[in-house]
C-alpha cells in the first residue's frame, strides 16, 4: 500500500500479537509466565492487544521463590488486579516443604534453580500444553539457540540440537501427551525495544527499575540489595548507594548498577550507551560457562 510504513517497534508488537494468537489456536491451555519484570510485563500488554476487546484468555503464573524482592510482588499483584488478569503463584517454599526440592547450602546459596522444580510441578497441575514468556534472544547465548516455539519434552527439558524448523513464521506445535512448548514471542526483541514499547504505552513498572538509594552490599564484583536472605560475610559490610536494577529476579542472584536514570528517557539513553549486557548483573549466569543452557535442559524458564 502506498504510503503505508510500520516502525521497527510496530513490526514487533505485530509479529508478537501473531505468535500469541498461535499459541492460542494451537494450545488449549497456556499460561504466562509472569515475574513482574520488564519483559513478562510487555508479553503481559501484548496478550491484552492480541484479544481485545475481549479479556485475555490466559491466567498469568508466576513462580514465587520466597525471596523475591517485596516491590515484585507488590507490582504482580496490583498489575494482575488492575489489568484484569486472573493471577496463579506457586511458591518455591512449598515445593520444599513437600521434599520435592533441598534449599542449597554455603554464601552463594540461591533458590533460583529450585524454580525450576516449582515450574514443572504447576505445569502438570494445570495441565498446561504452552506456557508463553518474555524471553528474549539478545540477553544470554543460551537463549539465542532457543526457537519461539521451543518444544518440552515429557519431563520439560529442553534439546537444544533438535529444535523445529520455524520458516516464514510458521510455528509447529505438535505434541506428544505429556509434552509441552514454551512460547517466545519477545525473541526479537532487544531490551532496548522492550523500553522503547514501555515509554510508547505508558505502562506501569516496578520501582526496582529506576534510580533510588539502596543498602546494597559488594560482593565478587556485583552490588546485591542488602537483605536477611543474604548474609554478610566475614569483612564484608553495607552501604547506601544511588541504584537500580535491569532485570528482576531472586535477591539472592540479581545485581544493581549504579546509576542517575530515574524517569524513561534516561533508562533508554542509558541502556543505549551501556557496554554491558543486562544479565551481566546476574549472579546466576556466573556459575559455569554453560550455566544458563543447563537450567533450561532442565526445564527452567
Amino acid at each position: 500500500m502506498p504510503g503505508f510504513h510500520l516502525t521497527q517497534l510496530e513490526l514487533l508488537e505485530h509479529e508478537a500479537i501473531h505468535v500469541v494468537r498461535e499459541a492460542f489456536v494451537q494450545f488449549p491451555q497456556t499460561a504466562i509466565l509472569f515475574s513482574g519484570g520488564k519483559d513478562s510485563l510487555v508479553l503481559a500488554a501484548v496478550a491484552r492487544k492480541a484479544f481485545a476487546p475481549a479479556r485475555c484468555p490466559f491466567p498469568l503464573l508466576n513462580i514465587d521463590t520466597g525471596h523475591n524482592f517485596p516491590e515484585t510482588l507488590e507490582f504482580r499483584d496490583r498489575f494482575a488486579r488492575d489489568f484484569g488478569f486472573r493471577l496463579i503463584v506457586r511458591p518455591v517454599q512449598a515445593t520444599i516443604d513437600a521434599g520435592r526440592a533441598a534449599d542449597e547450602t554455603g554464601p552463594d546459596a540461591s533458590r533460583n534453580r529450585l524454580q525450576t522444580t516449582t515450574l514443572l510441578d504447576a505445569i502438570a497441575e494445570l495441565k498446561l500444553d504452552a506456557a508463553l514468556g518474555g524471553a528474549r534472544r539478545d540477553e544470554e547465548k543460551a537463549r539465542a539457540k532457543e526457537r519461539i516455539f521451543s518444544h518440552r519434552d515429557e519431563f520439560g527439558q529442553w534439546d537444544p540440537k533438535n529444535q523445529r524448523p520455524e520458516l516464514w513464521n510458521l510455528f509447529n506445535g505438535r505434541k506428544r501427551p505429556g509434552e509441552h512448548f514454551r512460547v517466545f514471542p519477545l525473541s526479537n526483541w532487544t531490551e532496548l525495544d522492550i523500553w522503547a514499547y514501555l515509554a510508547r504505552e505508558q505502562l506501569p513498572l516496578p520501582t526496582l527499575y529506576f534510580s533510588h538509594e539502596r543498602e546494597i552490599i559488594a560482593r565478587d564484583g556485583t552490588w546485591f540489595a542488602a537483605s536477611p536472605r543474604l548474609p554478610l560475610r566475614p569483612g564484608e559490610s553495607s552501604r547506601r548507594e544511588r541504584v537500580r536494577f535491569r532485570t528482576v529476579g531472586d535477591m539472592t542472584c540479581t545485581g544493581a548498577i549504579r546509576s542517575d536514570a530515574a524517569t524513561l528517557p534516561a533508562i533508554i539513553a542509558e541502556v543505549a550507551a551501556a557496554r554491558q549486557t543486562e544479565r551481566g548483573t546476574r549472579a546466576d549466569d556466573r556459575r559455569s560457562e554453560t550455566a544458563m543452557e543447563d537450567r533450561k535442559r532442565e526445564g527452567y524458564f
